[in-house]
C-alpha cells in the first residue's frame, strides 16, 4: 500500500492512492481554505469507514439489510504528546437484531484492519531527503 501527498499551498495537500485523490486542508481559522478533511478527520474516517465495511459485511453475511448503515466515530484531542485519544464508534444498522447479532457485528467491527492497528500500534519509520530543483 502506498499514498502520495503533495502540497497545494496554503496549508492544502492532495493525497494520492491509486487512481483516487483527495485534498486535506484545514478550517479558515487554522489559516486554511475548509476544502477538505484535517488530518485527524481522516483517521477517523478512515475507522470508520472500516468499522463500516465489516459492520455491513457481517450483515450481509446474515442476509440482513445494508443499506443504511451508518457509523459515527468520535474522540478528543489530547496534548503532551499532541494525539488523538478515546476512540468512540458508534453503528447504527438499519434493521432489528438479536443479542446475538448484535455481538456479531461488534465482533466483526473489531476484526476491522485500521481498529486493530491503533490497537496495537506499528512501527513508523521516517526519512527525510532532499530533492535538489534544477535551475533553467
Amino acid at each position: 500500500m502506498e499514498v502520495v501527498i503533495e502540497h497545494l499551498g496554503a496549508v492544502q495537500f492532495e493525497i494520492k492512492a491509486r487512481e483516487h485523490s483527495i485534498v486535506s486542508d484545514q478550517p479558515r481559522e487554522n489559516g486554511g481554505y475548509d476544502e477538505g478533511m484535517t488530518p485527524p478527520e481522516l483517521l477517523l474516517a478512515s475507522l470508520g469507514a472500516c468499522a463500516a465495511f465489516y459492520a455491513s459485511q457481517y450483515l450481509r453475511k446474515h442476509q440482513l439489510a445494508t443499506e443504511g448503515t451508518r457509523v459515527r466515530v468520535m474522540a478528543d484531542k489530547e496534548k503532551n504528546p499532541a494525539r488523538v485519544d478515546n476512540f468512540r464508534i458508534e453503528v447504527e444498522v438499519p434493521v432489528s437484531v438479536s443479542e446475538a447479532q448484535q455481538k456479531g457485528v461488534e465482533d466483526a467491527v473489531h476484526h476491522c484492519l485500521i481498529h486493530n492497528t491503533l490497537l496495537h500500534p506499528p512501527k513508523i519509520s521516517l526519512a527525510v531527503r532532499s530533492v535538489a530543483v534544477a535551475a533553467h
